[in-house]
């Protein structure tokens, strides 16, 4: 929109549709979509406002919620599930505090989708060839990206922490301050945002799949989150700084709910690739303090700090809809007083594999799920369910490499 336009408050539209849109580029005809393909309203979120970072001619962009035209929040937008979610602790004197940390790896540009991705050309002209984890050699290797993404998230208004080269050849784990949810989820929708526009200026691509590459890791999204009052007080502490029974239930409320919502923080079919054993991807949720091997890990930290990491988010989840699914089982177990199991001791690899292990299973899962549907709305979880159908049949009609490979020679 022209800049003039936007500053007179000229009303955007779009089809109601659009928020639901497959990663096809299709869209399911599933009725909860009416026939007529209503309109409905683009209201930015003017906190949101920041120059476009990338672009060369002075540009700007802004969040925007996705409202009906009668005012009323779409439903099938993850904007406005995740706000849902954060009315419900609104009612009880709540807010929740949320960091993610948030990895991808970096490739050279992708030009041939049949082929394998490749790490990028350092400075040097070296391809890194993976074993360089922390490495700040590596790291420097491809300081002309950071220096402008650094940059990029400073004009965002992006609170980034901690930089690292993770396990992965060519993979980087980037760490987001701990703040309101909302706020927190914009950031990380912009990162990633961010990161794909400003790889692409230097010749790569920033590829956020949960297992892009075989044999390497697979990239997630860990959720580090906690409550406080309206006093800002953490409610998982209390004034001797001893966990609270409320942090008990919070917990709780993870291990029961999070089981049926996992399509929503392992959206596409590669996402369940991640979840292999000893590869500090989860495959239950067992919870334990400062345990890498359990799904829900609580770090050590001073009381004030008390948290839960959620650990079973991969890169490829929308950041709104991951935080939404994850807060809104926290609330679920505070609400009803859950009770979790006892805290893991050793090996969480050691106990069975309780998470739905591929795409359908977690489609079933969240399809056969009452509570998903009080959790996040009716409406957004058949839309999602159509959606994500629609996603793995276009998926079914594609032939592998692994199927030519082996199955051409076969009699």
């Amino acid at each position: 929109m022209p800049a003039a336009a936007f500053a007179r408050g000229q009303e955007l539209r779009i089809a109601q549709a659009i928020p639901m849109q497959c990663v096809t580029g299709e869209y399911s005809y599933d009725p909860i979509f009416p026939d007529a393909d209503p309109d409905v309203r683009l209201v930015p979120d003017m906190t949101t406002l920041r120059r476009s970072p990338w672009a060369s001619a002075p540009r700007y962009l802004a969040v925007h919620d996705c409202v009906e035209l009668n005012g009323e929040l779409c439903a099938f937008a993850p904007r406005s599930v995740l706000k849902t979610v954060l009315a419900g602790y609104a009612a009880l004197g709540l807010s929740p505090v949320v960091a993610p940390e948030i990895e991808f790896y970096l490739t050279e540009a992708c030009t041939d989708p049949t082929q394998a991705l490749r790490p990028p050309r350092g400075r040097a002209g070296q391809v890194e060839v993976g074993q360089s984890a922390f490495s700040m050699n590596q790291l420097n290797a491809l300081a002309p990206f950071w220096d402008d993404f650094q940059a990029a998230l400073d004009t965002l208004g992006i609170a980034a922490d901690t930089w690292i080269h993770e396990v992965g050849c060519s993979q980087y784990e980037i760490n987001l301050l701990h703040g309101d949810a909302l706020q927190v989820a914009d950031q990380a929708f912009l990162f990633k945002y961010a990161a794909k526009e400003i790889a692409l200026r230097h010749g790569m691509n920033a590829v956020f799949m949960a297992k892009p590459i075989a044999g390497e890791a697979g990239s997630s999204m860990h959720l580090h989150q906690s409550v406080v009052d309206a006093q800002g007080r953490n409610i998982f502490s209390d004034e001797a700084g001893q966990a609270t029974p409320a942090f008990a239930h919070y917990i709780g409320g993870l291990q029961a709910y999070l089981p049926d919502l996992v399509l929503l923080f392992a959206p596409f079919v590669n996402s369940y690739r991640r979840y292999v054993s000893g590869s500090q991807a989860p495959i239950n949720l067992q919870w334990g303090e400062d345990n890498r091997t359990a799904g829900l890990r609580v770090p050590l930290s001073a009381p004030a700090a008390r948290r839960v990491e959620n650990r079973l988010a991969g890169a490829d989840a929308n950041p709104y809809l991951a935080i939404a699914a994850s807060l809104a089982a926290g609330l679920a177990g505070l609400r009803t007083q859950c009770s979790p199991t006892e805290p893991l001791v050793g090996d969480g690899y050691q106990q069975a594999h309780e998470l739905p292990q591929t795409f359908m299973a977690a489609h079933q899962r969240l399809a056969g799920s009452r509570h998903a549907q009080e959790l996040l709305g009716p409406d957004f979880i058949r839309a999602y369910l159509a959606v994500k159908q629609l996603e793995h049949d276009h998926f079914q009609a594609e032939i592998t490499a692994w199927e030519r490979r082996y199955l051409v020679g076969q009699a």
